[in-house]
């Protein structure tokens, strides 16, 4: 069979890439997968993590000059995601939430951060970032997805930074973002003004050690179970004012940039799954025969697999193509513009159905053996449904995906 990624967006380092990691998932993941929800202390996955980060994932979105290969990639971030998730999403997500924390920082070239925390990050043992954008939200509105809701202009933000003198004074409380409660280091997204909007907005760096950090109980979610997510809690939380990724204006636009990302590399992770479940079921279905035929043979089977197999394969094309705009703004304009926004959410909600349903379909077609753990089509199930649900969900999605074509005022 031809292989499943479009070369035409794909440079021979990226199909290198995927079979380095496509090779460490066979060995290291696949073996363990049924495990990882019972690894409460999460030996398992700190055992892959320090895996991954041997391969170079960990370093890898770092300049050169601090150890690490400078890459920026969207096209390879997203093939990333697709073939880790093909795994586990939870490790995906684990593993890759750190670069997602540190691309505000190298981004806007913040050397006080880089200088203080990459050298860490760069070297050979395993450390853990952490975007803490989402907030609880409460009786006069604010959290959730308005934080993400770009015409709301960041003034839902709650988490607040106050300057005095050399020290940034951080107060606030923050929920649900990925490896929250075990991460070394916290982007944490916060506001000096709610009334400034996104000239209020700043992305602020903080240790985990940090006096005045405290953590909640880590949630307990039907899957995901490689990702933790504790509530952080910021009690006057003092950090050098250099640790802020940027400045006034220039951190909204980097939480923007990271809002687009974050839905390119979303679509690639059910992507993964979907395409896990879909090789299972398609065995599945080939081995086992009804009615004196093998599964797959009948036209109701064969009617279901097909349409798995349009939803993957389009899924899969619709994230390459915007992951490569996104790596072309010379062509399609700025990473952070409602166009891109909007070309990237289409593959994140289109993926994330798609995912949905095929782990679905795919359990429907082995009966009670597609809901038993021992064929792992139920654990891309449930993992499935918290990609669909992140970052705004498929509702904001559509308005988002709806910025790029006209000028909507939700």
């Amino acid at each position: 069979m031809p292989d499943e990624y479009l070369d035409v967006f794909l440079k021979d380092e990226d199909f290198m890439m995927r079979d380095m990691i496509r090779s460490f998932v066979d060995k290291e993941i696949m073996p363990v997968r049924q495990q990882i929800d019972d690894d409460k202390d999460h030996v398992i996955v700190r055992r892959i993590l320090q895996g991954l980060t041997d391969l170079g994932i960990q370093k890898s979105p770092f300049p050169p000059e601090y150890g690490g290969m400078g890459a920026k990639s969207a096209v390879s971030a997203c093939i990333l995601h697709e073939e880790l998730s093909r795994g586990d999403s939870g490790i995906c997500t684990a593993c890759n939430v750190t670069t997602w924390a540190w691309i505000p920082a190298i981004a806007a070239n913040n050397q006080a951060v880089l200088d203080r925390f990459a050298p860490e990050f760069t070297g050979k043992d395993l450390r853990m970032g952490c975007f803490s954008m989402t907030e609880p939200g409460g009786a006069h509105g604010g959290g959730g997805c308005d934080i993400e809701n770009v015409n709301l202009h960041a003034k839902k933000l709650r988490t607040k930074a106050t300057l005095e003198g050399d020290e940034w004074v951080i107060n606030g409380h923050k929920m649900w973002a990925s490896s929250q409660g075990v991460a070394d280091l916290y982007a944490v997204v916060c506001t000096t003004d709610p009334n400034l909007g996104d000239e209020g907005v700043a992305i602020i760096y903080v240790p985990k050690e940090t006096k005045g950090v405290t953590f909640g109980k880590d949630e307990h979610k039907a899957g995901m179970a490689a990702e933790k997510n504790h509530s952080m809690y910021l009690e006057n939380v003092r950090v050098p004012k250099e640790w802020r990724a940027a400045g006034p204006g220039v951190d909204a636009e980097l939480l923007h940039n990271n809002f687009v990302i974050g839905r390119l590399v979303s679509a690639g992770m059910a992507v993964g799954q979907a395409q896990a479940a879909f090789d299972t079921v398609l065995k599945y279905t080939g081995d086992r025969i009804v009615a004196d035929r093998p599964i797959r043979q009948h036209s109701i089977a064969a009617g279901m697999l097909a349409d798995m197999a349009i939803g993957i394969e389009t899924a899969r094309w619709a994230y390459l193509a915007a992951a490569w705009m996104y790596d072309h703004p010379e062509k399609y304009g700025a990473p952070t513009s409602h166009y891109m926004l909007s070309r990237g959410t289409i593959a994140k909600v289109h993926a994330c159905e798609v995912a949905v349903s095929v782990t679905n379909k795919a359990m429907e077609l082995m009966g009670s053996f597609g809901y038993v753990r021992e064929y792992d089509v139920e654990k891309y199930w449930r993992d499935c449904k918290m990609i669909q649900l992140w970052e705004g969900g498929a509702q904001l999605g559509r308005l988002d995906v709806c910025r790029g074509y006209y000028d909507l005022k939700l």
